[in-house]
């Protein structure tokens, strides 16, 4: 991304060069998909994709928030005194939302600002652009006014935004990983107690591909909430015999001894996923800790096709990506990563074969589907951070 683009873009908007620019990530989940709010355990990462803000402060009590993501919109404009949730203003909603959890928190803003955003995650391609924004307003407000906040807390009120403020019904992954990412590390998080730990992700040769099917998640949401519910049935069901909280705290051994106490197929399948996906991520932590890539790769295909047959979250564009990136030479593994219908899947590929894989996975998903993937190089990021203007412009 250009920076300075951004600068430019915010003064030619603004009449007035920006004071300030900052940078948040977008995010991937490396494995343990659909466990975050079945109390399970989690590895995503921040990547070094995201959302980018130019911000200046202003003297009034007035907010506005202009993205070149989506010019038609126009400058949003927003008062300190109104932060209710107001559908007509549409994508701005989610750093307003942040703002209102701040000052429902006691913080005051004296003064409002002007922002310029600009983001390069795919639309609607699940890797939480969101979250990225949410994050970048917290750290953005954090830091102009000084509210010492810890970094932790910004990520708790982001979920809070998601489910209180915009009404998604989401677990904290998404936030937890913008929010606390390190280059590249991955986060073992614990959704059940909120433990987490930072591992290396040592790839060798190989690079993290993000795979955009240009499906828009059209049905995520709806679908998202239908297996929430669903899985707490499962857990409804276990609870009569078992004294457990979550899914997550099930070994593979006991959901097997106890599923008959579930006695529905479906309910069955969607809470194996959460079982057994959970016990996949504990696994994967143990072969990169112990270099064994190959191994890690199994356990990233096995995700996919649990999501495909027992979570049924993934769908004909997911798959035609995921079944052809198995197919290529120098593929450790793939999977679908987010809510699913739609959206994104993560390859871990040789660097030597890119070209060609790019080009034959293409290729296969164009004949199937009819109209082009996109194809992007992650890196494994830093969280929320300032950009200094000074070094920019060098």
């Amino acid at each position: 991304m250009d920076t300075n683009k951004i600068l430019q873009g915010y003064e030619t908007i603004y009449q007035k060069a920006a004071e300030k620019l900052f940078f948040s990530p977008g995010r991937i989940n490396l494995i343990g998909e659909h466990t975050d709010y079945n109390g399970g355990n989690v590895f995503p990462c921040a990547i070094s994709l995201g959302t980018y803000a130019a911000f200046g402060q202003r003297t009034d009590r007035t907010i506005q928030m202009y993205s070149e993501n989506l010019p038609d919109t126009g400058i949003i404009t927003i008062s300190l005194d109104n932060l209710a949730y107001n559908k007509a203003d549409d994508w701005a909603n989610y750093p307003k939302g942040m703002i209102y959890l701040l000052t429902q928190a006691g913080y005051q803003l004296d003064h409002g600002f002007n922002l310029y955003i600009h983001g390069n995650l795919p639309d609607g391609a699940g890797l939480s652009s969101s979250a990225s924004i949410e994050l970048l307003m917290g750290n953005i407000i954090n830091d102009v006014y000084k509210l010492g906040i810890d970094q932790l807390d910004l990520v708790k009120m982001g979920q809070q935004n998601e489910n209180n403020y915009i009404g998604v019904n989401s677990g904290i992954m998404d936030e937890f990983a913008v929010g606390m990412g390190k280059k590249d590390q991955a986060i073992l998080l614990d959704t059940n107690t909120m433990e987490y730990h930072y591992a290396p992700v040592e790839l060798g040769n190989n690079v993290i591909v993000i795979m955009n099917t240009n499906k828009h998640r059209a049905l995520a949401d709806s679908k998202y909430n239908e297996r929430r519910s669903q899985c707490e049935q499962a857990l409804a069901l276990l609870q009569t015999k078992l004294t457990i909280k979550s899914l997550g705290e099930l070994s593979i051994d006991e959901f097997d001894r106890n599923s008959y106490l579930i006695n529905d197929d479906i309910l069955i399948r969607r809470a194996r996923h959460a079982v057994f996906e959970n016990q996949r991520t504990l696994k994967a932590i143990k072969y990169l800790n112990e270099n064994n890539l190959i191994e890690f790769g199994k356990l990233v295909n096995a995700s996919h096709i649990s999501l495909h047959y027992d979570y049924e979250v993934t769908g004909i564009e997911l798959d035609t990506l995921v079944e052809a990136a198995w197919k290529q030479p120098g593929v450790l593994g793939a999977r679908m990563v987010g809510a699913g219908f739609g959206g994104c899947a993560i390859a871990f590929v040789d660097k030597d074969k890119i070209d060609d894989f790019q080009e034959n996975v293409g290729k296969i998903y164009k004949d199937q589907i009819g109209y082009d993937a996109d194809f992007y190089i992650a890196e494994i990021s830093d969280g929320p951070s300032e950009i200094k203007i000074s070094e920019v412009e060098k």
